[in-house]
C-alpha cells in the first residue's frame, strides 16, 4: 500500500473532473483519453507522489493535446526579406481572396450553372476576368503553372517535337526541368540554337513535318548577360504564323502589366504576350500575381477548346476554393491603384524603403538584458523571389542580432508559436521588414524577444 503509483486516480475519475469537460469539448473525449493516459503512464514510469493530483495530470495532459494538435503546416512570420518566398507559400493572399476561400469551402456552385439548373463546368468561374484583364479570346485554369504547360504540350504536340531554345530549358524548382515536363508530356523536345544565342533562323531551320509546338519559356529565375541574342516574340509570332505552327508563351511569374511594378526591370507581361499574337501564354497565379497557387492558360479559343476536352485537365483541375481565390485577386485588377493597395505582394513590393525603415525602427525589440544580444535597425536588401527579377535587389530595412548564437537564435525562432524565419549573414541574425507588413512587424518584434529569452536560458 506504500506504492505511489497507487494513489493515481482512475481514468473515470479524471474524465469526470470540471477541468476534462473543455478538453473533451474541444478535443473529443477518446483523443482526451489517449492524451490521460499518456500522462498516467509517465507518472507511473517516474513513480512521482507529488504529479498524482488530478489537476497536474490534466494539465499535463493538456499540453499532450495541444502539442499533437498543432498542424504541420502552420502560420509563419516571413522576415527573409524575399516577398514571393517558395518555401514560405510564395504570395500571401489578399484580405478578399482569402474571405472568399472561406466561403467556398462551404457549398458552392462550382459545377452547376445557376442559370439552368444543369451542370456546368469549374473552368466557368475564371476564365471570363482573366480574358478582360489579358484581351484573351478564352482562358482556364490548372492547378499549377507547371501543369499548365504539361497540358498545351500533350494536347498541341504530343508524339511530335516542341522547339525550345537551348537558352530557356530551365529548371524551375524542386528538380523540375522544362526538358523534363515537355517529355513526360508526351512532346519531343528539340533544341534550338545555342545557350547564349539563339536566332529565329534558328527556329525556322528546326521546323519539320513533325513540329507540333514552338515553346517560349521565359528564363525568369536566371540571366544571360554579355554576348548573347534572343529573338522578339513578334518575331517568333511571324514565323510560327507562317509556318502554320501553333506558339506558347510560358511567362513563369506572370506579371500582368508592366506598370504595376515601376521602377523594376522590364519582362513580359500576360497583356503584352497575348497582345504580341501568340496562340496560348501560360502564368502562376501565385507569384506575382498576388493570387493562390494556379496555372492559367490564356489565348485562342479553339486551342482553349480543345484544351478543356483534353482528359489530363481532370488530373491538373483547380479546387474550388482556389478558384474562389483567384476570381476574387484577378477582379481586384480592374482598377490597378486598388489592386497594389490590396494585394500583399505587390503592395510589399511597391513599398518606399523609408517607410520600411520606419517600421522596423518603431518596432524593434529591446533584447532581454540577460541575453547579452544586440539589436540594431540596418539597411538590407530583399528580393522578390518565386524566379521573378533575378538579381534585381529592393532597398529595404529591418534588425540585425549581434553577440548572440545566431544558429541557436534561428532555431528557436522556428520554434516559436508562431514561427519566425530571417536569414543569417555572417555572424547576425538578421529579420528584413519588407516582408513584414502592417502589425506582422510588431508581432515578429515579440516573437525575437521570446526566443532570445529562450536562448539566454540555456
Amino acid at each position: 500500500m506504500t506504492d505511489p503509483r497507487r494513489r493515481l486516480p482512475s481514468m473515470d475519475a479524471l474524465l469526470r473532473e470540471p477541468g476534462a469537460v473543455p478538453l473533451i469539448d474541444r478535443y473529443g473525449r477518446e483523443t482526451v483519453k489517449d492524451s490521460l493516459r499518456r500522462a498516467l503512464d509517465r507518472n507511473r514510469e517516474g513513480a512521482d507522489p507529488e504529479r498524482s493530483d488530478p489537476v497536474d495530470l490534466l494539465r499535463a495532459a493538456e499540453r499532450d493535446l495541444e502539442a499533437r494538435s498543432r498542424p504541420s503546416l502552420r502560420r509563419t512570420l516571413n522576415g527573409t526579406g524575399v516577398v514571393l518566398h517558395t518555401n514560405l507559400g510564395r504570395a500571401p493572399l489578399a484580405d478578399a481572396a482569402g474571405r472568399a476561400q472561406a466561403e467556398a469551402a462551404d457549398y458552392g456552385n462550382v459545377e452547376l450553372s445557376l442559370e439552368t439548373g444543369r451542370r456546368g463546368s469549374r473552368y466557368d468561374h475564371c476564365g471570363d476576368v482573366v480574358c478582360e484583364l489579358t484581351g484573351a479570346p478564352a482562358a482556364i485554369v490548372a492547378n499549377n503553372n507547371a501543369a499548365a504547360v504539361a497540358l498545351v504540350v500533350n494536347e498541341l504536340a504530343r508524339g511530335r517535337e516542341v522547339l525550345v531554345s537551348r537558352g530557356e530549358l530551365v529548371e524551375i524548382g524542386g528538380t523540375f526541368r522544362i526538358p523534363d515536363v515537355v517529355e513526360r508530356s508526351g512532346g519531343r523536345l528539340r533544341e534550338v540554337g545555342t545557350t547564349n544565342r539563339t536566332r529565329v533562323s534558328d527556329y525556322a531551320a528546326a521546323v519539320n513535318d513533325s513540329t507540333g509546338l514552338i515553346l517560349r519559356v521565359h528564363p525568369s529565375n536566371y540571366r544571360v548577360e554579355g554576348f548573347s541574342a534572343r529573338p522578339s516574340l513578334a518575331a517568333l509570332v511571324s514565323l510560327a504564323r507562317e509556318r502554320g505552327i501553333p506558339l506558347a508563351h510560358d511567362l513563369g511569374s506572370g506579371l500582368l502589366d508592366a506598370g504595376l511594378l515601376p521602377g523594376f526591370p522590364q519582362g513580359p507581361t500576360a497583356r503584352g504576350s497575348l497582345a504580341s499574337g501568340v496562340d496560348l501564354a501560360t502564368w502562376s497565379g501565385d507569384k506575382l500575381l498576388g493570387g493562390p497557387q494556379a496555372g492559367i492558360i490564356a489565348g485562342d479559343a479553339a486551342l482553349i477548346g480543345r484544351l478543356r476536352r483534353n482528359p489530363l485537365l481532370r488530373a491538373f483541375r483547380v479546387d474550388k476554393t482556389t478558384l474562389a481565390a483567384l476570381e476574387t485577386t484577378l477582379m481586384l485588377y480592374r482598377d490597378p491603384d486598388l489592386a497594389v493597395r490590396r494585394i500583399p505582394a505587390l503592395r510589399m513590393l511597391r513599398e518606399p524603403a523609408p517607410t520600411v525603415e520606419a517600421r522596423a525602427t518603431a518596432a524593434r525589440p529591446e533584447p532581454p538584458a540577460r541575453s547579452g544580444a544586440r539589436v540594431d535597425v540596418i539597411r538590407t536588401e530583399a528580393m522578390v523571389g518565386g524566379g521573378a527579377f533575378p538579381g534585381f535587389a529592393i532597398p529595404s530595412a529591418g534588425w540585425a542580432v549581434t553577440e548572440v548564437d545566431v544558429e541557436r537564435l534561428a532555431a528557436e525562432c522556428r520554434a516559436g508559436r508562431v514561427p519566425l524565419i530571417g536569414r543569417i549573414e555572417r555572424a547576425a541574425f538578421i529579420v528584413d521588414v519588407r516582408t513584414l507588413p502592417g502589425e506582422e512587424a510588431a508581432r515578429a518584434a515579440e516573437a525575437l524577444a521570446s526566443a532570445l529569452d529562450r536562448v539566454a536560458d540555456v
